[in-house]
C-alpha cells in the first residue's frame, strides 16, 4: 500500500445500506463492517468493526429526514477521524436541507450552510453529492466537493425512448438552467412553468411559457417532494395539447400523498434515482440506479484521476 494512494473502504449509514451495497459491488470491494449501539432513550453510537487507520474511507449516507440520518453521518465521520483514517469522504447522494440555501424571509436559518459546517467540523475531508438543489451550496464548503449530475444516467434513458417532437420542460423558473442543459444535449426545445405559491408545497397558480401542442414533454427537476408541482404541470400540458408527459427527478422524496398525486395525474412515467429509497412501489415510477456513477467516481478519486469527463452538464 502506497502512502500517496491509501487503500479504500466503503461504509454506510443504516438507512443507506441498500445503496451502499450496490456501490460497493460496482466498486469491487465488500461493504465495511459496522455496528450500531442504541440506548433506551434513542441515542445511538456507531462503531467500525475493522481497522481504518491510514485508509481512505467513503461513508455513504443520504441525509433525508429524519435528522437521525445526518446525526449518524456526523458520528461516523467523527469516529473515522478518531480512528486515524487518512481521508474521509462523505458520499451524500441526497444532500438534505439543501432547500435552505439562503434567507428568503427575515429570521430564518441558512440550513445548507449549517450542515456544511457540521460536516467539516466532524472531520470530512471531501464531499461527494449529486444534483444539489442549488449549485452555489458547493461554496459553503472549504473542502473539495464533487458535485455529480444525474444527467449522466438519465440522458441515455431519454435517448433510448426514441421520442419524436421531444420537448424538455422545467417545472419552475429556478430549474430553467437544468432544462436548457438537457435540451442542448438532446437538441430539443424548452418550455418553462411559471408558478406562484401560497405557502411551501402549495401552488396558487401555474402558467406555461412556451408551446407544448403536439410535443412529447419531459419535465426535469432535482427532486420531487409532495408531487403537486409535477402533477399540476403534467395535467396542464396535456390540456394544452401535449402528446405525452414524463418527469425525471433525481431525488424521490415523495412525502405526504405524493404517490396518489402521481398515480392520479396525467404523467405517463416518473423516472427517479435510488438516492432515496422508495416508500412503496408504483407502476408509474421507474428507478435508475446511481450506484454505478458513484462507484466509478469514487474509484477515480481513489486513484487521483480526473472526474471532469463524468459531467454531461
Amino acid at each position: 500500500m502506497s502512502h500517496t494512494e491509501p487503500e479504500a473502504k466503503i461504509f454506510a449509514c443504516s438507512q443507506s445500506v441498500y445503496l451502499a451495497e450496490k456501490i460497493a459491488d460496482k466498486y469491487g470491494i465488500p461493504l465495511g463492517k459496522m455496528t450500531m449501539s442504541t440506548y433506551s432513550d434513542g441515542e445511538f453510537q456507531p462503531s467500525y468493526e475493522e481497522s481504518i487507520r491510514g485508509l481512505r474511507v467513503f461513508i455513504v449516507c443520504s441525509t433525508f429526514p429524519s435528522a437521525d440520518n445526518l446525526m449518524e453521518l456526523l458520528l461516523m465521520i467523527d469516529a473515522a477521524k478518531r480512528a486515524s483514517a487518512r481521508h474521509i469522504t462523505a458520499v451524500i447522494p441526497y444532500f438534505g436541507w439543501a432547500r435552505q440555501d439562503r434567507k428568503d424571509k427575515p429570521r430564518v436559518p441558512i440550513g445548507a450552510k449549517l450542515v456544511a459546517k457540521l460536516l467539516e467540523t466532524a472531520g470530512a475531508t471531501r464531499i461527494m453529492t449529486m444534483d444539489l438543489h442549488a449549485d452555489q451550496i458547493q461554496g459553503f464548503f472549504e473542502k473539495p466537493v464533487d458535485h455529480l449530475f444525474a444527467s449522466t444516467i438519465f440522458l441515455p434513458y431519454i435517448e433510448s425512448l426514441k421520442l419524436d417532437n421531444l420537448m424538455i420542460a422545467s417545472p419552475d423558473m429556478g430549474g430553467s438552467k437544468r432544462a436548457y442543459a438537457y435540451s442542448k444535449f438532446l437538441n430539443s426545445e424548452v418550455v418553462i412553468c411559471y408558478k406562484q405559491r401560497k405557502e411551501a408545497n402549495v401552488i396558487a397558480t401555474m402558467e406555461l411559457i412556451g408551446e407544448v401542442k403536439g410535443k412529447n414533454v419531459i419535465l426535469v427537476d432535482d427532486m420531487i417532494d409532495t408531487g403537486g408541482t409535477l402533477a399540476k404541470a403534467a395535467d396542464l400540458m396535456i390540456e394544452k395539447g401535449a402528446l405525452s408527459v414524463r418527469a425525471i427527478c433525481t431525488h424521490a422524496i415523495l412525502s405526504g400523498d405524493a404517490y396518489e398525486k402521481i398515480e392520479n395525474s396525467k404523467l405517463l412515467e416518473l423516472i427517479v434515482t435510488d438516492s432515496i429509497p422508495l416508500k412503496k412501489e408504483s407502476k408509474k415510477i421507474r428507478v435508475v440506479s446511481c450506484a454505478p456513477l458513484f462507484a466509478e467516481v469514487m474509484h477515480m478519486v481513489q486513484h487521483n484521476n480526473s472526474i471532469s469527463g463524468k459531467f454531461l452538464m
